[in-house]
């Protein structure tokens, strides 16, 4: 949650970057939907360097605890 907040700037100054730091704390730790947002980061370039393969990686790793956005997102990108 608090990097949703630094993403937002929902009672912080907006802060990508920070974000990130906190989103990739809770997705080390198996935080599905954390490992979302942080593939969500890496694929559009929000706070780190744009990198399609961490993409996969974070959302594969939410998709496998049953996150459905991750699920989908990671369908989507194999049928291209």
């Amino acid at each position: 949650m608090l990097g949703d907040c630094y993403a937002d700037g929902k009672g912080v100054a907006q802060n990508e970057a920070e974000a990130v730091r906190w989103y990739r704390k809770a997705a080390e730790q198996n935080h599905a939907e954390a490992q979302y947002w942080l593939g969500a980061c890496y694929a559009d370039g929000e706070g780190v360097t744009q990198n399609d393969a961490e993409a996969v990686k974070w959302y594969r790793a939410a998709a496998e605890q049953g996150h459905a956005k991750a699920q989908s997102i990671l369908f989507k990108t194999t049928r291209k």
